[in-house]
C-alpha cells in the first residue's frame, strides 16, 4: 500500500530505507513518511539533508551514529513516544553495517510502535548481479581490517556452505581479496562497486585476477564483495599444506592446525603433525 503524500503518522520509531547512490530509488512510502515524521534520526546531516533537499521535505534532523550519547538515543525514545521519528542511515537499509539496533531494542523494550519502511540495501544488490548462487547466503558486514583478525574470520566462516557477502573499502581491497584467495582457495570472488550509480560496476573472477586488475584500475567507491561457496570437491594436501604455510606466519603449530581443520573438514590431528613437519 502506497503511503498518501500528506498522511498523519501515528507516534513511534520509523526504520526508513533509503537510496544507495541512485536517489530515483527513493521509494513513494519512504518519501511520504520521511516528510510527516517530527524528526529524522540519521549518521550524517549533510548527507541526509541532500536527500531531504531531493524529495522536497524539510524536516528537524538529529546525528544519531555510532559515536551518539546515551542521552541521545534517550531524547530521540522520548520522542518516539509521543509523535512520530523516522531513522535513516547515509545509505541503504538501517541496521546493516549501520547503528541503530540499540535504538530499535530500546523503543521495542519500552513498547514503542516500530515499523520499518523496506527498500534499498548494497549486500542484496550485489548479490543480485554477482551471478553466484543466491538460495543461501551469509552477510558478515565489514572484513576486519588487520590481517590476522580478517584472516581469522575468514578461516571461520569457510566451511559455511552459503554464498558469503562483504563490505569492503577501495583502499582495503586488495588485502582483503589477497586474503580470500589463502583462506579460501577456489572460491569465485565478485567485486560489485559504485551500486545503483552512473559507473555501476561488478567484476567475477580468482582472487589473483581481481587483484591484478585492481592495481592497474585503482578502484572507487564502496564496494560489496561477494564470494561463491566451497565447492564439494576435498582439499587436496597441496592446498592443506598452502594454507597450514600461511597461518603458520602468525600462528603455532597447534593453532595453525586449528585453524585449517575448520576451514577444510580435514582432520585436526593429522594437520598438526604436518604442521609440525612444515614448520
Amino acid at each position: 500500500m502506497v503511503a498518501p503524500m500528506d498522511q498523519t503518522l501515528a507516534p513511534g520509531l520509523y526504520i526508513v530505507a533509503t537510496p544507495i547512490g541512485n536517489l530515483g530509488d527513493i521509494s513513494m512510502r519512504a518519501s511520504a513518511v520521511l516528510g510527516a515524521v517530527a524528526a529524522v534520526a540519521c549518521e550524517d546531516t549533510r548527507v541526509t539533508g541532500k536527500l531531504m533537499q531531493h524529495i522536497g521535505r524539510k524536516v528537524r534532523l538529529i546525528r544519531y551514529d555510532d559515536h551518539a550519547s546515551d542521552a541521545t538515543r534517550d531524547h530521540l525514545l522520548a520522542l518516539a513516544a509521543e509523535q512520530p521519528v523516522a531513522l535513516v542511515s547515509d545509505a541503504g537499509t538501517p541496521l546493516i553495517s549501520d547503528p541503530g539496533y540499540k535504538l530499535v531494542r530500546a523503543a521495542r523494550d519500552m513498547g514503542i510502535a516500530v515499523t520499518s519502511i523496506p527498500g534499498p540495501s548494497a549486500a542484496i544488490v550485489a548479490l543480485t548481479l554477482a551471478g553466484l548462487p543466491s538460495d543461501r547466503f551469509l552477510f558478515a558486514g565489514f572484513l576486519p581490517a588487520k590481517a590476522k583478525a580478517r584472516a581469522e574470520v575468514l578461516a571461520e566462516l569457510a566451511p559455511v556452505k552459503a554464498t558469503l557477502v562483504f563490505y569492503e573499502t577501495a583502499p582495503r581491497l586488495a588485502d582483503a581479496l589477497a586474503a580470500i584467495g589463502e583462506v579460501l582457495p577456489g572460491r569465485e570472488v565478485a567485486v560489485a562497486r559504485e551500486l545503483t550509480k552512473l559507473y555501476e560496476e561488478c567484476r567475477s573472477g580468482s582472487p589473483e585476477d581481481l587483484i591484478a586488475h585492481y592495481a592497474a584500475h585503482p578502484p572507487k567507491g564502496e564496494i560489496v564483495l561477494v564470494v561463491g561457496p566451497p565447492g564439494e570437491t576435498e582439499t587436496s594436501a597441496e592446498d592443506a599444506d598452502a594454507l597450514l604455510i600461511e597461518a603458520l606466519k602468525t600462528l603455532k603449530a597447534s593453532q595453525a592446525a586449528a585453524e585449517v581443520a575448520r576451514a577444510t573438514g580435514l582432520d585436526r590431528k593429522a594437520l598438526y603433525a604436518r604442521a609440525l613437519e612444515l614448520k
